[in-house]
């Protein structure tokens, strides 16, 4: 496969592996990359001031480790595998659940809700994962199931600085891709 652009939005929070010569346009989503060394532009994922940012060079704010907040919760609301192995949902997005109550399987280990809420973030079935990958995550607010259909704030700052870094790399190199 050779395609003309690669967008690196993996969410590992490092690089694994993206490079330059992967194609004549890179671009990566978040901490982990050097613009100008790694890919040709790194998009700033932290929410803030800086969403959405475009750096050339140079890369973006380290990550913290600390999800965004809502309704005063952050780490509580994030489910990690607790183990590795292969993931079969019990739930799906959309769904409401309570704390402790059954959200996926790995394997035959239930992974349970950290608590109350809507499930609005959930691993692909039947992907394998490793023990501490995030896997889930529970969004406390009540008004968070119709959030789970439409597209985010933070991921339309994303998705838009990715398209402007698109359009602005295919402007200055113009004539010397063929696309």
């Amino acid at each position: 496969m050779k395609p003309d652009i690669v967008v690196d939005g993996i969410m590992a929070k490092k690089n694994l592996g993206t490079h330059k010569n992967m194609a004549p346009i890179t671009i990566a989503l978040g901490p982990g990359f050097v613009a100008g060394e790694d890919v040709d532009v790194v998009v700033e994922t932290k929410r803030g001031h800086h969403l959405g940012r475009l750096y050339f060079k140079g890369s973006a704010i380290e990550n913290t480790g600390v999800p965004g907040e809502l309704e005063g919760i952050t780490h509580e609301r994030v489910v990690y595998a607790p183990c590795s192995g292969k993931v079969r949902h019990i739930k799906d997005i959309g769904d409401e659940v309570k704390k402790e109550e059954g959200v996926f399987y790995i394997d035959d280990f239930k992974v349970s809700s950290p608590l109350d809420g809507t499930v609005r973030g959930l691993i692909h079935e039947g992907l394998m994962v490793r023990e501490g990958m995030k896997c889930a995550d529970i969004d406390p607010r009540k008004e968070a199931k119709e959030y789970c259909y439409s597209i985010s704030d933070k991921a339309r700052a994303i998705g838009g600085a990715t398209l402007e870094a698109t359009l602005i790399l295919l402007n200055e190199e113009g004539d010397n891709h063929d696309f």
